[in-house]
């Protein structure tokens, strides 16, 4: 929380005022609901006279001068009227016969049956409600709260004189490049990249090279100026659900966007995220927004035009992301031969004062081209996330007419064949230097492919054990096979058979991994690495050729082992090299850590024969194994 938020006015929050109005009233009745980062705020707030004293004027009349309100009289149904007024009317006649008994004298017996028979002979009069049901009023809800406070910026932001430009932009190389990137992440540190956290990127991106979006209007000394922060304090609008089920919208800001890279954006962008679910927003995430985004899209809506408040120059809507209306009735194969793609509508919502329609009208064109991957917009967020590949390339459609159908079935059999004989070249097997890997005759432009065909069919020559299958499945299951973190190169092998048998133990889907199996993979790691750590700490010295570098090699043989076990295998020797000969022993081999140790401390076991040599790894051992299965 930064020093300065004592200092901070409610004005500074923009379109989040009434939020300081709601954690106000939490402030005043329970101190600690609200996080400490605010009590500074609230504290000059209510020096300020913002407190209860100064909101008098929505009390009730009564409030001020202390006198009691009038009790309210409830008013009865007619029908009940009527029939008291009918036992009154009674009572009195019974009051005025003359036979009745003065009050405190009991009446005689025949007095008390005279009085039963005229009553029993009186009969009985029902009452119904005639009069007709009232008709519906309307009902006034005074605004209170936040619904006050966003009805009061509304009425302010009619102050502003608003315009709006609308562009539309086809989102096929977006959804691609989304595409790479989620399955990239998967594979790896896991995480999701969303649109917002593209196109956001892409508008700050647009506002660095396009600055003059991100001014404001106000006015010094009774002038009109333009205002031009240092930084881009980026807006995101959060849909926040509430405890009585209401929804509740939040509008905090990424300080200082324009110097993230994409990764950092957005762990800035989910972090704001995960504290306005958690109710841990402070004063500073509301402060100084200059540029915000709104997305309406996520509900449906194609385009919107927001209101602009003041203090800020700019905000960009983005739209719902679906088919043009005319082709929505289109079937998915015509929609693939048309090369038809999904649409993303942006609007710029800008304040005319300060920024003119051919200046919003560039803005929206310089993001729409960003989102295409000009510029190397794309190339930067691979690079900023790590990912090995060049992203998905903007191209035009190549003509799919009947004739080069056939041409392009051609060309994906020769794309097949180039990753199997250059696959090898591109696979990320470096774990130490990262660079973006490439080679012409795996790049699908050069094979006279575009992004348009990885929804299309294509027949497969039996790659994949299918007959036919989308360009997008056949490409995946290329990179899958030869360019991730193995590379295969077996093309030079003369005999047919061989290189099929290669090729249908490698194209394959990958297998992903249980949760139980990566647990047991990180405990055969963990074994033997503890056990390194300890000789060499312990053992000083000694003479002996560790595992590094070679930890995989503990997960293989136990893999092998363990597969063994499950098919019956009786026996497994083990040709060991002298690198990690000591780990195998003990971890894979199963030879006891103490008997280990005392070879090392130089005693030796009475029933050795092989004697000690003169490095503890030239004794071998013997052990069963038991597979985790079995």
């Amino acid at each position: 929380m930064s020093v300065n938020t004592p200092n901070r006015t409610v004005d500074d929050f923009g379109s989040n005022e009434w939020l300081v109005e709601e954690l106000y009233e939490q402030y005043k009745s329970d101190k600690n609901s609200v996080d400490q980062s605010w009590w500074p705020f609230f504290d000059k707030y209510e020096k300020n006279g913002n407190g209860p004293a100064a909101k008098t004027a929505d009390a009730e009349p009564t409030a001020k001068t202390g006198a009691k309100p009038a009790a309210k009289t409830k008013a009865k149904p007619a029908s009940q009227a009527s029939a008291k007024s009918a036992d009154k009317s009674d009572s009195s006649t019974a009051d005025a016969a003359p036979d009745e008994s003065p009050r405190g004298v009991s009446p005689s017996s025949a007095q008390t049956e005279t009085l039963k028979a005229e009553t029993k002979s009186v009969p009985k009069v029902v009452v119904k409600d005639t009069e007709p049901k009232p008709a519906p009023e309307e009902t006034v809800t005074p605004l209170r709260g936040p619904a006050k406070l966003i009805a009061k910026n509304m009425d302010d932001s009619i102050e502003v004189p608003t315009a709006t430009s609308v562009r539309a932009l086809p989102a096929k190389a977006l959804i691609d490049n989304r595409i790479v990137i989620n399955s990239h992440l998967k594979r790896t540190r896991g995480g999701k990249v969303s649109f917002t956290h593209l196109i956001g990127f892409a508008v700050i991106r647009a506002l660095q090279n396009f600055p003059s979006q991100n001014v404001s209007y106000d006015t010094r000394d009774g002038k009109p100026v333009m205002v031009s922060p240092a930084h881009i304090n980026f807006g995101l609008a959060i849909d926040v659900p509430k405890k009585d089920g209401s929804r509740t919208l939040l509008v905090p800001n990424v300080k200082k966007a324009e110097t993230l890279t994409f990764r950092q954006f957005v762990d800035a962008y989910d972090g704001l995220v995960d504290k306005a679910r958690q109710g841990k927003l402070t004063a500073d995430d509301f402060a100084g927004t200059t540029v915000s985004l709104t997305n309406p899209g996520g509900i449906g809506t194609v385009h919107s035009v927001p209101r602009l408040t003041k203090g800020q120059g700019c905000i960009v809507g983005v739209g719902a992301l679906d088919y043009p209306a005319e082709f929505q009735g289109a079937s998915q194969h015509t929609i693939n031969k048309l090369a038809v793609s999904k649409v993303l509508t942006l609007t710029s919502t800008y304040d005319h004062r300060v920024i003119q329609g051919a200046g919003s009208g560039e803005f929206l064109k310089l993001i729409h081209s960003y989102l295409l991957g000009e510029d190397g917009f794309y190339d930067d967020v691979f690079e900023s996330l790590r990912l090995p590949y060049e992203p998905v390339r903007w191209v035009p459609d190549v003509s799919a007419e009947d004739q080069d159908d056939v041409n392009k079935t051609a060309r994906v059999i020769e794309l097949i064949d180039a990753y199997r004989t250059r696959g090898h070249l591109m696979a990320n097997i470096d774990p130490l230097v990262y660079r973006q890997r490439s080679h012409p005759d795996l790049d699908i432009n050069q094979h006279g492919l575009t992004l348009w065909d990885l929804e299309r069919e294509f027949p497969t020559g039996g790659f994949g054990a299918k007959p036919m299958m989308p360009f997008r499945s056949i490409l995946g299951l290329l990179r899958e096979s030869y360019c991730r973190t193995i590379g295969f190169e077996y093309m030079h092998i003369a005999d047919p058979l061989q290189r099929r048998w290669f090729q249908a133990k490698i194209e394959v889907p990958h297998q992903e991994l249980t949760r139980s199996e990566q647990g047991h993979i990180l405990g055969r790691l963990n074994a033997a690495e503890a056990f390194e750590t300890f000789l060499q700490t312990k053992y000083i010295g000694q003479k002996r050729f560790s595992l590094e570098g070679g930890e995989s090699a503990i997960v293989l043989l136990d893999e092998v082992l363990n597969q063994s076990a499950d098919t019956g295998i009786e026996q497994v020797a083990i040709g060991m090299a002298h690198r990690g000969r000591l780990n195998v022993l003990t971890n894979i081999a199963g030879k006891s850590y103490a008997q280990m140790f005392r070879e090392f401390d130089g005693t030796m076991s009475p029933d050795s024969v092989q004697g000690s040599g003169d490095v503890k790894y030239h004794l071998g051992t013997e052990g069963s194994f038991t597979s985790p299965s079995g």
